[in-house]
C-alpha cells in the first residue's frame, strides 16, 4: 500500500492502516513538518475522532479552543454563537497548527513495524500495468525510487500531481474572490477563544486566534485582483484592515511591510465524478477540494482516512492485489462520503455567496438574515451541526453520548 502526501489526509491513513497490520509507504516531498501552514482549523467532529485515535491527549497544549463566534457587519454584531451550548461530547472547534498534529501522526505511525514514512520523496510518475495502477515512482534525494503497491491513494492536495497523471476527469470551478493571508500578533483587547468574522459592505476577513500568540487574517480580494491590489502599493493592503479590524492598525503596520509578508490563496472547489479507478484513490483535497469557511478542509481529510481504514485493510491482505474485490469497496468509500462532503460543499458556497453580497438593500438583506438566525438558537444549532456535527451523538441527560459511534461511521 502507497499513499502519496504525507498531511493529515495521508498520515492519518498511514496510521490506521499500520495499526491494522496493513503495510504502508507514505510518500512526502518535504523534509521537514516545520512549516507554515494556513489550514489549521480542525473542527468539532475531527477532536472527537482525534480523541476515538487515541491521540488527543498527546495535541494537549498544542492548541486553542474556539468556544465563540462572532459575526460582525457595518460595526455591528450581527451573529454570535456559543459553543457550549452544543449537547456533543467535543463541542469545540480547535485551532491545531498542523506541524504538531503531523509531527504526532508520524511518531504514532513510526510504533509500528509495518509503516514507512519516506522524506523528500516526489512522486513523477505512475507505475501501470494496462489500465491498473500499480504503484509510484519517486524522485528521492538518492535518486529515483519505484513503489510497488496494491493499491495507491493520492492524498496530496488541492493540487494534486497524482490526479493530473491518472488521467481521472475533474472539474476546477472557481469562485468570485481569493484570499489574501498574513499572520499577526494577537491583540491584547481580544480573547483567543473567539472566531471573528468581520464584514464591511462586499469585503471582509476572517480573524482566527492561532496557537500559540498569533492571529491568523485572511481578507477577500476579487477573483485574480492581487496584480491590482498590489499595484495600489502596501498601503492599499493596511487601509482594508483599518476598515475592518483597526484594533490591528499598529500591528499590521509593524509587522506587515511588504508583499512578502503575506500569501495569496486561490479559492475554488473541485468535482471529481469518480475518486478511484483500478488500483488508485484520490482521498482528502485531492478528490474534493472546499473552501477556507468553516475550516472544512483538514476535517474532511481525517475523516476520509479514518472511514477508508477499516473498509480496505481486510481486502488488501498479504497477497497479489485483487482489484476486481477491491474496486467495489472503493466505490462504496466514495458513495459514503459524498453526502457529507456535498453538505459542507454547500453551506461554504452560501457562505460565500453571503459575504459577497453588496449594494444597499443586499447588504441589509444579509444584516436581517444573521439576525434572525442569532435571535433563533435552534435555527443556529441546525445550521452550525451541519457543518460541525456530522458525526458525534448528542449527550443525553446524563451528560453521556446517546450512542457511541465508532469511527467508520464517519462515511455515513
Amino acid at each position: 500500500m502507497c499513499v502519496v502526501g504525507g498531511g493529515p489526509a495521508g498520515l492519518t491513513l498511514g496510521l490506521e492502516l499500520a495499526r491494522r497490520g496493513t503495510r504502508v509507504v507514505v510518500v512526502e516531498q518535504s523534509g521537514h513538518f516545520n512549516r507554515s501552514f494556513r489550514g489549521e482549523s480542525v473542527s468539532p467532529d475531527s477532536v472527537w475522532l482525534l480523541d476515538q485515535l487515541g491521540l488527543l491527549d498527546q495535541l494537549r497544549g498544542s492548541f486553542l479552543e474556539m468556544r465563540n463566534m462572532e459575526i460582525t457587519d457595518g460595526g455591528r454584531t450581527v451573529l454570535t454563537a456559543d459553543f457550549s451550548t452544543f449537547p456533543y461530547p467535543h463541542p469545540y472547534p480547535v485551532e491545531l497548527p498542523q506541524p504538531a498534529l503531523l509531527t504526532v501522526l508520524a511518531e504514532e505511525g513510526a510504533r509500528h513495524e509495518g509503516f514507512t514514512l519516506l522524506r523528500r520523496a516526489t512522486a513523477v510518475e505512475l507505475l501501470r500495468d494496462g489500465d491498473t495502477v500499480t504503484g509510484v515512482r519517486c524522485s528521492g534525494p538518492d535518486g529515483p525510487v519505484d513503489i510497488h503497491a496494491a493499491l495507491t491513494v493520492a492524498a496530496d492536495g488541492r493540487f494534486s500531481k497524482v490526479r493530473e497523471m491518472s488521467g481521472l476527469s475533474y472539474t476546477k470551478i472557481p469562485l468570485d474572490r481569493d484570499v489574501v493571508w498574513l499572520k499577526l500578533p494577537f491583540p491584547a483587547e481580544w480573547d483567543d477563544t473567539t472566531y471573528r468574522v468581520r464584514i464591511k459592505g462586499e469585503h471582509h476577513g476572517l480573524f482566527i486566534p492561532t496557537h500559540p500568540d498569533d492571529v491568523r487574517v485572511g481578507f477577500n480580494i476579487p477573483k485574480g485582483g492581487l496584480k491590482a491590489l498590489r499595484a495600489e502599493g502596501i498601503g492599499a493592503l493596511h487601509r482594508r484592515l483599518d476598515e475592518l479590524a483597526p484594533e490591528l492598525s499598529d500591528a499590521v503596520r509593524a509587522e506587515i511591510r511588504g508583499w512578502s509578508d503575506t500569501s495569496m490563496l486561490d479559492i475554488f472547489t473541485t468535482l471529481v465524478p469518480e475518486w478511484s479507478m483500478p488500483g488508485l484513490l484520490l482521498i482528502g483535497d485531492s478528490a474534493h477540494t472546499l473552501s477556507p469557511i468553516l475550516g472544512q478542509g483538514v476535517n474532511h481529510a481525517i475523516i476520509d482516512a479514518v472511514t477508508l481504514a477499516p473498509m480496505i485493510a481486510p481486502v488488501l491482505g498479504d497477497g497479489p492485489a485483487d482489484h476486481a474485490a477491491l474496486m467495489p469497496v472503493l466505490r462504496d468509500f466514495q458513495q459514503r462520503r459524498e453526502g457529507s462532503i456535498a453538505r459542507s460543499r454547500g453551506l461554504q458556497l452560501r457562505q460565500e455567496r453571503m459575504f459577497a453580497l453588496s449594494g444597499t438593500m443586499a447588504v441589509a438583506g444579509r444584516r436581517a438574515l444573521y439576525r434572525l438566525v442569532d435571535r433563533s438558537p435552534a435555527l443556529k444549532q441546525k445550521i452550525l451541526a451541519g457543518a460541525y456535527f456530522q458525526l458525534q451523538e448528542p449527550l443525553t441527560a446524563s451528560g453521556r453520548p446517546a450512542d457511541r459511534p465508532t469511527p467508520t461511521k464517519a462515511g455515513v
